[in-house]
Parts: C-alpha cells; structure tokens; sequence
C-alpha cells in the first residue's frame, strides 16, 4: 500500500480530511456532544456519561485533542476538558465554505 500524497491538496482539504477522519466516531460525536453542554468536564463524567471504559475514553480523547478541538487542565488527580472554542468556530468556517461552496447539482 503506498503512501498518502496529501502535499498535492491544499491545507483547507487535508485539514478537512483530518477533522472528518477523527470525527468519524460515534463516540467522539458523543463526547463533543456531551462536553459542549458544560463549562468543563471530568473524564469520570464522561465513562458514567458515555458508558464506554475509562482507557477507551481517554483514547478518544487524546485524538480529539490531536485535532485542538478540546483543551485540558489538570485538576489534582482529573483532567477537566472543554472545547476550544476558536478551533470550534475555525472548524464551522470550513465546513461552512465546503459546503456552500459545493454546486447542489443532480445527474
């Protein structure tokens, strides 16, 4: 299998890409989801929440926050995440312009 050639797209399309491939979870749609409804939240909320395993929980999160989609503060033993809102709006903007940039045609 050969390698992505993501240097022949534009930094819009790769970004895009890298959003979307991450965002391809459910899991992480319900993390977002969850964490957008509150100020800040502990990673315990979120098993309780989510229902998945504490260590699965912590995976989905690191690759949301690979994306700056969340930022992280440690607050004695938890880590309280909320989401970047400027990254948040970036994101919005670029499917936004993706979206109605694209002809609505039908063959």
């Amino acid at each position: 299998m050969g390698i992505t050639k993501t240097q022949i797209f534009d930094r819009q399309q790769n970004e895009l890409a890298q959003f979307f491939k991450i965002l391809g979870h459910p899991a992480r749609i319900a993390i977002l989801q969850y964490i957008s409804k509150q100020d800040v939240c502990i990673c315990n909320d979120l098993v309780e929440e989510i229902g998945l395993a504490q260590a699965t929980i912590s995976q989905h999160l690191k690759e949301l926050k690979s994306i700056g989609l969340l930022k992280g503060e440690i607050e004695g033993k938890s880590m309280c995440y909320c989401i970047d809102i400027d990254r948040w709006n970036a994101l919005q903007e670029n499917l936004n312009l993706f979206f109605n940039t694209t002809k609505k045609n039908c063959c």
